[in-house]
């Protein structure tokens, strides 16, 4: 049968599966006579909303079900939410992936944790490079962002030139990499651009993003200003920042320390790529307490406050190498990642207490974003001057405002993408022409199930509303052979616990009387009416409606 949504050689297509309403999960395809192309497939992490869940992804029915079409992968860059999927995910695709030679070295490692380094072969592009995969014509650009080898993606079909930008910022001295390759840019819109994907993570901010160069000359006065310990956390792949605290460290004669795994990961990523190779030897987290307080500057992964994160486990006291004391200092250089307010606020708490200063960007210099603010992205616009916006790398609030703004770019056609919603940019106005399955995964142990499955929506009732288990043995006839037992979880204490457990038992008893004998004879009938007194006895005494279950043996 002949696949409706199959991409015509007339038609280029663009279809998000993840990150667009959204921040993290990036997964973009593009389609043209017959095959598609992927952009990124990222993960993001769980929340309160998915107990029990760490790990987050795009669903990839659509294009799974397509597998045998599916070009390649092209990854923009080595965030975790735009490559960490794709070991959780590649096995249901099994198509070539493609990456510049310092996202390459992060990818194999884990491909590797997942063994399947053998299978998914890498082909690398280098910066700059250009590469066919089937119909489209591939040249990355070179940008700037908080981790090395960010690139743009210029998609080349007989329909016209598309810019997928990932993600990016214009940084003047980003100190580990080249600048944004601006030449190529402009060189592109002169030759006139179809469609910008675009990043909206900072539509909201006014001016630039700053630049690594202004941090680092922070940083150098701040920690010649402090004492003692001092513990930096940052994320582990924003590897300027790595180098800059460690030429703090060295700057005031202090050993620098790596506290953290994937930090250590990261670091020996970038030095097979020639990055970070003028540096002191790191410190393990196991010698760190061999030096004196002051001789010590620690890089800690956890500055989202992750549970077991290094940062987390000091402030904890649970960390069993390194620890913090009344006196030290804790220096956040990284933003506030929307949704990790509470667990962040826990961790300055915790640390606080110890005595330790937390000292945030709202206290010193100590940040700067990789992402551009509405100064950069009315930069890129004038430079590619696209006849197509599609905002995407943001939440429906960012992706509006950013409609908005590029239509005040003087853009003549601005879409906002949901993902599932495929879009046809060429030939003619750019619309929706369908809608196609798209949600999300969550990784359950080590299972891939979706994250609106009944267990983990059950799960989540649970943790609100508690639990009511009664047992109940009784004849053929329906007759109780001994008393129910009745169990709460997560509802009462004690004395409260057990005044309640035989309460709902004198309730079950007497529901189970005034049951009709045929009714008690159906196994169905009589935990429904069990189930419901014991309910009912709680929700009015109470006032909650916790989940009940009857298990029932007949013998």
């Amino acid at each position: 049968m002949t696949d409706p949504l199959q991409p015509r050689s007339d038609e280029l297509l663009f279809l998000p599966l993840g990150g667009s309403g959204e921040i993290g999960m990036n997964l973009n395809l593009y389609g043209h006579a017959g095959k598609w192309l992927m952009v990124d497939l990222g993960i993001s992490f769980g929340d309160d909303t998915v107990p029990g869940i760490d790990v987050v992804m795009p669903n990839p029915q659509f294009i799974a079900e397509r597998a045998k079409d599916l070009a390649g992968i092209v990854l923009t860059h080595a965030h975790e939410d735009h490559i960490g999927a794709v070991p959780y995910l590649w096995p249901r695709l099994r198509c070539p992936l493609y990456a510049t030679p310092f996202t390459a070295s992060v990818l194999k490692r884990k491909l590797a944790e997942a063994g399947l380094e053998r299978e998914a072969k890498i082909t690398i592009i280098p910066m700059s490079g250009k590469v066919s995969i089937g119909p489209f014509e591939i040249e990355l650009i070179t940008l700037t962002h908080s981790i090395p080898e960010p690139n743009a993606v210029v998609i080349r079909t007989p329909l016209g030139a598309v810019l997928h930008t990932g993600d990016w910022k214009l940084d003047p001295e980003p100190l580990v990499g080249p600048t944004t390759d601006e030449a190529a840019l402009r060189a592109l819109g002169q030759g006139g651009v179809l469609a910008m994907i675009c990043d909206s993570t900072n539509v909201f901010v006014e001016g630039t993003s700053g630049s690594e160069a202004d941090v680092r000359a922070s940083l150098m006065d701040l920690v010649g200003r402090l004492k003692n310990r001092i513990a930096i956390g940052c994320f582990a792949s924003n590897l300027a920042r790595v180098e800059t605290i460690a030429k703090v460290a060295e700057a005031h004669g202090r050993h620098c320390a790596l506290v953290g795994r994937s930090l250590w990961r990261m670091v020996e990523a970038a030095q097979e790529n020639g990055y970070l190779t003028d540096l002191p030897p790191f410190v393990s987290e196991h010698d760190v307490g061999y030096f004196p307080r002051e001789n010590v500057l620690m890089i800690c992964t956890g500055s989202q406050g992750e549970p077991r994160s290094a940062l987390t486990r000091i402030a904890r006291r649970e960390h069993p190498q390194v620890h913090l004391e009344s006196g030290d200092h804790a220096i956040f250089s990284s933003r506030v990642i929307p949704g990790n307010e509470i667990s962040i606020n826990r961790l300055h708490n915790d640390l606080t207490k110890l005595g330790v200063e937390v000292i945030t960007d709202r206290d010193e210099h100590v940040h700067v974003s990789g992402h551009p603010a509405r100064d950069e992205l009315a930069e890129m616009y004038h430079w590619v001057r696209p006849r197509i916006a599609l905002p995407v790398h943001g939440e429906a609030r960012h992706i509006q405002e950013h409609v908005a703004f590029a239509r005040a770019c003087q853009v003549p056609e601005a879409l906002a993408p949901e993902n599932g919603m495929l879009i046809r940019l060429a030939p003619g106005p750019a619309e929706m022409v369908a809608r196609v399955p798209a949600g999300r995964l969550a990784l359950d142990g080590k299972a891939l199930v979706p994250a609106d499955s009944e267990a983990i929506r059950h799960r989540h009732r649970m943790s609100f509303n508690g639990v009511i288990l009664v047992s109940l043995v009784v004849d053929k006839n329906g007759k109780p052979l001994v008393s129910a037992k009745v169990s709460l979880d997560g509802l009462l204490d004690e004395p409260a616990a057990g005044e309640a457990v035989a309460a709902i038992a004198d309730e079950v008893a007497d529901a189970m009387d005034e049951m009709p004998r045929a009714k008690r004879g159906d196994d169905a009938e009589l935990a429904e009416a069990v189930r419901l007194a014991a309910r009912r006895w709680f929700h009015k005494t109470y006032d909650k409606k916790p989940i009940t279950k009857v298990h029932l043996i007949r013998v």
